[in-house]
């Protein structure tokens, strides 16, 4: 086999990690993942840490290796500046082929983290013709009641795997007919709010509540159109509609779980002389109420940074995926980052990583995981309760380090130390060397790698990447 490997990676939009069979929930969401990790040479990490909070600032780190306040992206600008190289460019450079399929807006041209990719597409209502094109068009139409939620004019009620599986394996199989080595980046929106299922898998969880299917899909619908307001009024949601919109989410993680298994089959199958690394993860998670907040906003909770992290690498022998799998042998208490994997996928590859922020995973694990949250903009809340309290949140830019104990969030606002899992107490005066050890080792990060690497950037999406926006909650 050839060295280098390909490299598949899947990025899903929303989903924490506790709500995963490999985070030990007691509904069996992600049984693809669970196999593809325990097959030989996979991994499934329990302490994987999202750097941002919500998709720009989150995918702005995975595809440039580097973290929120340095390449500034989703903290006070939303495009990359241009003197910072994406992962693409790097493994371009290093004679990759690359190619990234992308169903958010904010991994589109307007943001530049479109930088670097031979072959890109933004997929959408408005593009859906041009990139699926007529026959995997025809193929999601037919499907539209197995694999979406029927013949509804809401757009954002609809589902996109399928048709996301149906152009990458077109693409994938494009890539595997070259020579040179590929990397072929996927972000799917799945299970990102609205949590509505596909028909067939709407009352998958159901049964356990006290809420129909049709009722819950409802609920979800409203809890996503009256987020803002809900949170607003302190107390978001009650028990059943809690039940209820967490049926919904599990429901679309179930979903996407089995469209991600059979994309991995699919590489499987592919005729190349190429080892594969192939990895599924989260841009982020989401919260339904803690601390009184809704959706991915104001918290560095780990219901929000802490996602799922599978990696799969068939190498055997002495090749290079094969040193890659001996290199995520890691304890399981192990923080590991997305830039941490893409470090080290981008020096397995041969590529250039000067000025990248993760560790590379042959070298050991790291101290202490980072993650990072804009300026609050409390705007949404107060126009529905002038009166909301927004003392319980820090205002400036936030940043945590996150170690499988701990958790110290600093802001000018001041701090917390929590002893997880547990995220609502001051710990700081139960473990003060813990505190002085954070403190001191994330003001030493702030002042270096937290550094901003050029001028913020403001992105200028056009009508179409508005309504995609607006139907996942992120604009009016």
């Amino acid at each position: 086999m050839s060295e280098r490997p390909n490299v598949v990676w899947v990025t899903l939009d929303s989903v924490r990690q506790d709500r995963t069979t490999m985070g030990g929930h007691d509904r069996d969401t992600t049984p693809r993942l669970q196999a593809l990790a325990d097959r030989p040479g996979g991994r499934a990490f329990s302490d994987g840490i999202a750097a941002g909070i919500w998709t720009l600032s989150s995918s702005a780190s995975i595809l440039t290796g580097t973290y929120p306040t340095h390449n500034t992206v989703g903290i006070d600008g939303s495009t990359l500046p241009p003197e910072l190289p994406t992962v693409a460019e790097r493994l371009r450079d290093a004679g990759y082929r690359t190619a990234c399929l992308s169903r958010n807006s904010h991994v589109s041209e307007a943001t530049d983290l479109f930088r670097g990719f031979d072959r890109f597409a933004w997929l959408a209502a408005a593009t859906l013709f041009d990139v699926a094109g007529p026959a995997t068009l025809a193929k999601y139409l037919l499907n539209l009641r197995r694999h979406s939620a029927g013949f509804t004019p809401d757009t954002a009620k609809h589902a996109t795997p399928f048709l996301m599986n149906d152009i990458a394996k077109r693409w994938l199989s494009d890539l595997a007919g070259g020579d040179a080595p590929f990397f072929h980046y996927l972000h799917y929106n799945e299970p990102h709010r609205p949590y509505v299922p596909p028909l067939p898998w709407q009352d998958r969880y159901t049964d356990e509540i006290d809420a129909g299917p049709a009722e819950a899909v409802d609920i979800a619908m409203d809890v996503h159109r009256t987020m803002y307001e809900r949170v607003a009024s302190g107390d978001p949601l009650t028990d059943w509609e809690r039940d209820a919109l967490l049926a919904t989410y599990d429901a679309e993680v179930a979903y996407t779980d089995e469209c991600i298994g059979r994309l991995f089959e699919y590489v499987q199958s592919l005729d190349t002389d190429r080892e594969t690394v192939f990895v599924v993860t989260a841009d982020h998670g989401d919260l339904f109420g803690e601390q009184g907040v809704l959706a991915h906003k104001l918290l560095l909770h780990d219901g929000l940074i802490n996602v799922p992290f599978v990696v799969h690498s068939d190498g055997e022998g002495d090749g290079a995926s094969q040193r890659l799998t001996d290199a995520l042998a890691l304890a399981d208490d192990d923080p590991v980052q997305h830039t941490d994997l893409m470090t080290t996928l981008v020096a397995v590859a041969g590529g250039d990583t000067d000025g990248m922020q993760g560790v590379d995973l042959r070298d050991g694990p790291r101290e202490f995981a980072v993650a990072q949250r804009a300026p609050a903009d409390f705007g949404d809340f107060t126009e529905h309760d002038p009166s909301f309290d927004t003392s319980r949140y820090h205002a400036p830019t936030m940043t945590c380090a996150r170690t499988h104990e701990f958790k110290f969030q600093t802001s000018e606002d001041g701090e917390e130390l929590f002893a997880l899992p547990d995220e609502s107490r001051d710990a700081s005066a139960d473990h003060p060397e813990v505190a002085d050890e954070l403190r001191e080792a994330l003001a030493e990060w702030l002042a270096t790698d937290g550094q901003p690497v050029g001028e913020a950037r403001d992105a200028a999406f056009d009508d179409a990447m508005r309504k995609q926006l607006s139907d996942l909650g992120y604009v009016e």
